[in-house]
């Protein structure tokens, strides 16, 4: 049927098969509320595409029909379609169950997406290109982690370890370029952005989507950073995928608007505008802190390996301005004091630097008992600076300025360890990462009821 705004839908009822609980739903007690929904909603963004909608939703329904255990719906999301697309999207809906129509007076994929999926009451949100370019029999794989409450969302990946993928080489180097601009802007840790297959579960849609700004092709690839800089688990699925060779994408415009976005969210998130914190405290937990009476903590979105290379950065930096102060005091002060005035105000800045970029804490929450932590760790490397400023000293008295510097920079290099150490496993030990625990109950042993009434497939 048709609403009065254009949205084609099925009901409830044929979703669902009947309208009432069965007696094992009124028994279970206490049990999670039933869904009101389907458990997944595929989305199929569309564009001008009434050759390839019909066979593709077509194959699609059939395949979910016979093979996906759990109640679907299909939802076509036309963005502005100027051809046929919105008849052939109505006969579809008429003649499949389980399949409804989202027509959008404005164009862009990213915005149908966020439109049908903040609409939608599904429990996991999925979406692939209508190309079906991906085998489907990874699609099971990919919500399963969503439905079991392990991960929080799953993408399809071409470039990961078993991943089979037939296209030309120049579209396969685009990729690989692409996702090296990832990681190497936005320490992007997933493999792949631009796959057209994803899924996500509703409660984190709801507070990724309406954070992202891009409404066309740069969408996935913001949903993914801020997914990881919240903290969140992406689960990967290495896929099967053959290249359309009448893609409608216009790779140059693409690329240039991918790049744009990766200027801009790197400007947001360098000013702190994205409040990854708050989707963090909301979406994950920190299960040691936790089971202590401590409540929710921040799980930190920087991996090892990038805080290993932010810190040496920074440890570089800190270094230099360490030896031009020391060396700009040594003129009229000892070289104890010196050394003492020099580490001091190098340490306020190594570990402000060091809280916002390398561990990836902001705000002002702690922020006193940080800097705090941070002297009793300058105190260490003040201990081994000193000592070994002691013992040059005991041993050669006279012992020339280019000796001093070169026992402090070997100095400063066992403090750098030191530091990078108490910093991790003290100072900053409640923001490092922990693993989402899975809920307690979800709508699983909602499901098994349903099987009565035909909602499972």
């Amino acid at each position: 049927m048709v609403d009065s705004g254009g949205m084609t839908t099925t009901t409830l009822a044929d979703l669902r098969g009947d309208a009432g609980p069965s007696p094992s739903d009124q028994a279970a007690t206490p049990s999670p509320p039933a869904p009101t929904g389907p458990v997944l909603d595929v989305v199929v963004p569309v564009y001008n595409e009434q050759t390839d909608l019909g066979p593709s939703v077509e194959r699609l329904h059939a395949y979910l029909s016979r093979r996906f255990p759990y109640p679907f719906r299909i939802t076509i999301a036309d963005n502005a379609s100027t051809d046929a697309t919105p008849r052939v999207a109505e006969r579809l809906v008429q003649r499949l169950d389980h399949v409804t129509y989202r027509r959008l007076e404005q164009k862009g994929r990213g915005r149908a997406l966020a439109t049908t999926w903040l609409a939608s009451d599904a429990e996991v949100l999925a979406y692939m290109d209508v190309d079906l370019s991906t085998d489907l029999d990874a699609l099971l794989p990919l919500v399963a982690p969503l439905i079991s409450g392990h991960s929080h969302l799953a993408i399809g990946s071409r470039l990961a370890r078993g991943a089979r993928v037939v296209r030309g080489p120049k579209r396969e180097a685009i990729s690989r370029c692409y996702n090296l601009i990832l990681k190497g802007t936005l320490a992007a840790r997933f493999s792949d952005a631009q796959c057209g297959f994803k899924a996500i579960r509703a409660d984190v849609a709801r507070e990724l989507v309406p954070l992202v700004q891009d409404t066309g092709w740069f969408f996935d690839t913001e949903l993914l950073v801020l997914a990881e800089r919240s903290g969140l688990r992406v689960h990967e699925v290495p896929v099967d995928w053959v290249d359309d060779p009448d893609s409608r994408v216009d790779i140059v415009a693409t690329a240039t608007a991918d790049l744009k976005g990766v200027a801009r969210l790197l400007r947001d998130l360098a000013r702190g505008r994205i409040p990854t914190g708050e989707i963090r405290r909301r979406l994950v937990v920190d299960v040691r802190v936790g089971a202590a009476g401590g409540g929710p903590v921040a799980a930190d979105a920087v991996p090892f390996a990038a805080q290993v290379g932010r810190f040496a950065a920074i440890g570089v930096a800190s270094t230099l301005a360490y030896l031009l102060l020391y060396l700009g005091l040594r003129t009229g002060l000892s070289s104890q004091a010196s050394n003492l005035v020099a580490l001091a105000v190098t340490a306020v800045g190594n570990t402000a630097a060091n809280r916002r970029f390398t561990f990836g804490v902001r705000g002002r929450e702690g922020l006193g008992r940080h800097h705090l932590q941070g002297l009793a760790v300058f105190a260490l490397g003040l201990g081994l600076t000193a000592g070994s400023l002691a013992a040059l000293h005991r041993l050669a008295p006279d012992a020339a300025r280019a000796v001093e510097v070169a026992v402090l920079v070997t100095a400063n290099v066992a403090a750098t360890v030191v530091r990078f150490v108490a910093l991790r496993a003290w100072v900053f030990a409640r923001h490092r990462a922990a693993p989402a625990p899975a809920p307690a109950a979800n709508s699983l042993s909602a499901l098994s009821t349903d099987s009565s009434n035909g909602a499972l497939r």
